[in-house]
């Protein structure tokens, strides 16, 4: 799913008015009646709930004047109050308000601090003070109810946006943002949703479709997606009866050190689990007993006693993954580099092989092309350098893929992948992937992908798409986002399967 800026959904709002021959009010009157259902059906609030609805004078301000009108006129008790910041009013907003006062109620204007009203702790704040819009901090009275909000201890709903949330660019203030306990946003989900500056704006978040011209939004470029359920099934390679284990790839995984043998377990049982016809370590031999009994499907081959201290083999794989547990011995590394500027296979790097780029940073330009990272936030930092906010470090990391013709993984909440300018978000996954051994578990899958002949993107969005879908199954299932371990992506990624084809 594409994910837009905020003047190509105002593209998408106008061309809607055109199509569906609209005007703007009509349009308010279906967003402001589809967050209502919403609060309706998903909150299902008691009838003597109280809403306390703050509005902007913009039209964020009148989709909350809507909300209001609906909730009284199901008999629900609401205070609606307009934050008074500016002496512009929109159209719509205006109309609205008249309308809201024709079911005999009048909103609290609020101009000063004095005006600030009280908020319980157990009633509802709808936030319709600004919305993606917005371009600079709120300043005066706006400032003063957004933090007069978040001090409220009140389930905070936000409508399309927290009040002073940009849309396309760094918070500038973040103690003029309004914390959002959720937030309903329009259309089609947005970046700065996805990216962990953010995460303490609003908790979660969803999208509410509210019938913009999916035509005219097909038209649009876009270099970021969400990568949802039909993206992976557009590529999904599914068996032939007459295949056999050769249809599917030799999976080589190269890593492990003296104590750190586990990665590589976890690593090999993923490949295989993925589907790899064939799956191969490479290993210390300090490592062979352990291998051997812990994944009898995979074959061994060692070298070195405690560390790796040469990569040559014999094996004919289709994809190499490298670095799970290897360790950063100098002899490691000299092997390490002489391997992978010389290799033509396809390359996946995690964990050690990753600091050994940082250390060795004139082997990037020799990797073979379309080679996949898959950093943590700090690998990353060796690998690109420091940044300042999100935005800077996706810059960073476009610029970082583009120049070394490389695709990066950079894994966290909503992992996204780069391959030059564009960029797939991840849609699956919760907290309970962040446990150790997660990572190496997700090397197994992309390098298993990889020798099944799916591409170098393909790989890297399936394999972070079903690596998260194990945790959300795990979760709704039988576990819990504490007691979830890395073994655990491994035993639901069958499930991750099956969930996939279900549509």
């Amino acid at each position: 799913m594409k994910l837009l800026d905020s003047s190509q959904i105002y593209k998408a709002d106008q061309a809607t008015l055109e199509s569906d021959n609209i005007n703007s009010l009509e349009l308010m009157e279906r967003v402001g009646k589809l967050c209502f259902d919403w609060i309706i059906e998903s909150i299902i609030p008691e009838r003597n709930t109280i809403f306390n609805i703050f509005c902007g004078v913009g039209n964020n301000g009148g989709d909350g004047l809507v909300i209001a009108r609906y909730l009284l006129s199901q008999g629900y008790k609401v205070s609606t109050f307009i934050v008074n910041f500016s002496k512009k009013r929109t159209p719509d907003f205006l109309e609205n308000l008249e309308r809201l006062k024709l079911l005999k109620c009048r909103p609290v204007f609020l101009n000063d601090l004095d005006d600030l009203p009280h908020i319980s702790q157990d009633s509802f704040v709808i936030d319709a003070i600004f919305g993606l819009g917005l371009k600079r901090p709120p300043e005066g009275i706006a400032k003063r109810v957004i933090q007069h909000i978040n001090n409220s201890k009140a389930y905070i709903l936000a409508i399309d946006f927290p009040s002073g949330f940009y849309a396309d660019t760094p918070i500038e203030e973040n103690q003029a943002v309004v914390k959002a306990h959720h937030t309903l946003t329009f259309q089609n989900p947005k970046i700065a949703f996805l990216l962990p500056d953010n995460q303490n704006y609003t908790k979660t978040w969803e999208v509410l479709s509210i019938g913009l011209n999916q035509d005219f939004i097909n038209t649009l470029p876009s270099a970021y997606n969400l990568t949802l359920q039909q993206d992976i099934l557009d590529f999904y390679k599914e068996r032939s009866t007459f295949s056999h284990k050769g249809t599917y790839g030799h999976a080589l995984l190269i890593g492990g050190s003296y104590g750190k043998m586990g990665a590589m377990v976890l690593s090999a049982k993923a490949a295989n689990v993925i589907g790899s016809g064939l799956v191969t370590t490479l290993i210390p031999k300090c490592g062979y007993i352990i291998l051997q009994t812990s994944v009898p499907e995979a074959m061994t081959i060692t070298s070195g006693e405690n560390t790796i201290s040469s990569y040559k083999n014999d094996v004919k794989s289709n994809a190499i993954g490298i670095g799970m547990g290897m360790g950063l011995k100098n002899e490691t590394q000299e092997a390490f580099c002489d391997f992978v500027t010389k290799t033509k296979t396809k390359l996946v790097l995690d964990a050690d092989a990753l600091n050994c780029l940082a250390l060795n940073k004139k082997v990037l330009d020799n990797l073979p092309k379309n080679t996949i990272l898959t950093p943590h936030p700090k690998e990353l930092e060796r690998l690109i350098g420091s940044w300042q906010n999100d935005y800077e470090k996706l810059e960073k990391v476009k610029e970082f893929s583009k120049k070394h013709k490389l695709i990066v993984v950079v894994k966290g909440a909503f992992t996204m992948i780069v391959r030059n300018d564009e960029c797939y978000f991840n849609s699956t996954g919760n907290p309970a992937l962040a446990t150790g051994g997660s990572g190496d578990v997700l090397t197994g899958i992309i390098t298993g992908l990889l020798a099944q002949n799916y591409t170098a993107l393909q790989a890297a969005i399936m394999g972070v798409y079903l690596h998260g879908s194990t945790a959300d199954i795990a979760v709704e299932e039988d576990l819990t986002l504490e007691s979830f371990v890395a073994s655990d992506i491994i035993n639901y990624l069958p499930k991750a399967f099956i969930a996939l084809q279900i549509i």
